[in-house]
């Protein structure tokens, strides 16, 4: 979890990217001989910040990533290294290993009730959502959220096609997000979406007597291995599940829901109404 700092760039929990950053800046630093204590102020950081880098707890700033470069002089692989965080910044520490499952699977499966799933968001909405919720994001903290929401999106235009079904309760759309104009946004991009060979978009009415989705949102994954994986997440954590019984109890609810939402059509149907009622 990142931990404001006032930097925009405060500590998070290490992931094997940070961790793999951090030693090629620590191996670099002792290769030309020097300690954090001698590097900090050769690049501009404190100690801590150097410190905090090192140890793959905090995401560098372009200027730490420039300055190392520059004074280390490793012929661009800090840059390297570097590069590889890029598409990880901005997600939430627990959602980073479901990130990088995503990237490998052949089927993804999403109910959600909370909030429309960050694959369909418009830049917009993505950015209303981030405004709203406690603690307030710094400009450069908001930016990194929404850049990395934007870039997961290349998933659904990937080929060979990953088979995308999304069930969507129809309140996050009437809940108006971000006001009118943003609904609006959000709601052709759903129809974009849903026009995509590979994606079925569902909405649950509001007025569902029988809802097999009560205990809250999930996603189901297949892997290009063929293992199913599943994942839920609350405030502040997420779990990625792959106990087999878990896994079959997950697939019969959203079974379940896929009959109870509307179908595609008529899903496309109602968000058009929706949209014409803004």
């Amino acid at each position: 979890m990142v931990s404001a700092d006032g930097s925009g760039d405060g500590e998070v929990e290490p992931d094997d990217n940070l961790r793999s950053f951090g030693e090629t800046v620590k191996a670099s630093r002792k290769r030309v001989g020097l300690t954090q204590e001698q590097l900090a102020p050769l690049i501009g950081h404190s100690v801590q910040y150097a410190g905090s880098a090192e140890q793959g707890r905090r995401h560098p700033s372009k200027k730490f990533i420039a300055k190392t470069e520059s004074v280390l002089d490793t012929f661009g692989v800090i840059d390297i290294a570097a590069r590889q965080l890029s598409r990880r910044r901005g997600l939430a520490s627990w959602f980073r290993r479901w990130a990088e499952v995503e990237e490998g699977a052949v089927i993804l499966n999403t109910y959600e009730c909370r909030s429309v799933p960050g694959l369909l968001q418009p830049e917009s909405y993505a950015r209303a959502l981030i405004a709203n919720v406690p603690p307030l994001a710094t400009p450069e903290e908001a930016d990194a959220r929404v850049a990395a929401r934007m870039e997961r999106q290349k998933l659904l235009y990937r080929t060979p096609y990953i088979l995308f079904s999304f069930i969507i309760e129809q309140a996050l759309i009437e809940r108006q997000t971000g006001g009118p104009e943003v609904t609006r946004e959000l709601i052709d991009r759903l129809l974009e979406c849903g026009r995509l060979p590979n994606v079925d978009i569902q909405i649950m009415p509001t007025a569902s007597p029988e809802h097999a989705g009560t205990d809250g949102p999930f996603r189901l994954l297949e892997t290009d291995e063929h293992e199913w994986l599943g994942y839920t997440e609350g405030q502040q954590s997420g779990q990625v599940i792959s106990d087999p019984k878990d896994i079959s109890l997950l697939h019969q609810r959203y079974a379940k829901l896929r009959i109870q939402a509307l179908n595609p059509a008529d899903s496309a149907g109602l968000l058009m109404r929706l949209r014409g009622s803004l």
